[in-house]
């Protein structure tokens, strides 16, 4: 006997880092149990591939969802889980006064947008007379499947020759997929320290999921402003 099943409702945004409006619905029980199951087991791999079905299953396909942007998956995530279980989330909140209580604090996921630095810009220029610098492209969910060591270099360097489109000497252009890795790690390692923290600079100020919220420390009475970023923040 077929049963009959119930119908999604479907809503639109647009996507931060192009002018694109998709569709998308809330997900399914079946959906929230692959991501619960992969939250539990705590392991990044898991919880980045399920965020990534869940993504690509709610948009229709209709979304390249492996090519976009970690911030535009986050933002879109964010938003089918308001739709899914509501937009009002509690998260715990480590409380900056004494570094070690956890307060619960109610969020909004309606009032939650990725944020831009002013300073931001994905063209490095290192000489300006020969105009020669590099044009990044943001990291994917593919590159993010692996945890990124920031205290590693040899990680540090990966994450960076992965998220070059292309580098530049005036109007000549020598794409990225052109050029082997070890090319790549040379040309960054050959550069100066003023003109490698250009790059860090590129990565600390890039577009990202941002909100800030006032937590009190229920055992000092204490209230901060604390700022969450990142997927991660807004399920804790």
């Amino acid at each position: 006997m077929a049963l009959p099943k119930v119908a999604s409702p479907r809503y639109e945004l647009t996507l931060p880092s192009e002018d694109k409006v998709i569709q998308y619905r809330p997900f399914l029980v079946k959906e929230e149990k692959l991501l619960l199951m992969a939250m539990e087991e705590d392991k990044n791999n898991g919880i980045v591939k399920a965020v990534t079905d869940i993504c690509e299953s709610c948009t229709f396909g209709n979304w390249d969802v492996a090519k976009a942007p970690m911030f535009d998956i986050e933002y879109v995530f964010l938003n089918i889980r308001a739709k899914s279980v509501g937009e009002v989330q509690k998260v715990k909140v480590l409380c900056p006064d004494d570094k070690k209580t956890y307060a619960d604090v109610e969020v909004d996921l309606s009032e939650v947008n990725v944020q831009v630095d002013d300073s931001h810009t994905n063209r490095i220029v290192f000489d300006e007379g020969r105009q020669l610098g590099v044009v990044f492209k943001y990291p994917t969910i593919d590159l993010m499947k692996n945890d990124v060591d920031t205290n590693n270099v040899d990680s540090i360097m990966k994450m960076v020759i992965h998220c070059v489109d292309h580098i530049f000497e005036g109007e000549k252009i020598y794409p990225a997929k052109d050029a082997t890795e070890k090319e790549m790690l040379e040309f960054f390692e050959e550069l100066e320290q003023t003109a490698f923290a250009k790059v860090q600079g590129f990565f600390t100020t890039m577009p990202r999921l941002r909100h800030e919220v006032k937590v009190k420390n229920p055992k000092t009475d204490v209230e901060s402003e604390v700022v969450l970023q990142g997927i991660n923040d807004f399920f804790a």
